[in-house]
């Protein structure tokens, strides 16, 4: 069994976690303006994906470069597992 698992059981025999928690924040994408999509990941800033020509610049919660990718699809897919990876805690939804 692994840490984040265990943590997950401990925080639902405390009271603490809900069962029902979900086990990662969705990210909600707003496009800022024109080929600009910012990401909000559980109610915190996520990143950017800047589009330029054909390309999609990808920039996490801390300003570091994911990637340069042919689709919007792909960009957004790529900052999610990012965010997943950087900031395994947040398992907020926005409703």
């Amino acid at each position: 069994m692994d840490t984040a698992t265990i943590e997950v059981i401990t925080g639902i025999a405390a009271g603490v976690v809900s069962p029902d928690a979900p086990a990662r924040a969705h990210v909600v994408w707003s496009e800022a303006d024109t080929g600009l999509w910012a990401a909000n990941y559980g109610g915190y800033y996520g990143g950017v994906i800047d589009q330029q020509g054909a390309h999609f610049f990808v920039s996490d919660t801390y300003g570091s470069y994911v990637g340069d990718f042919r689709s919007l699809d792909e960009a957004q897919d790529r900052l999610a597992e990012r965010l997943h990876q950087l900031l395994p805690s947040v398992r907020r939804t926005l409703d």
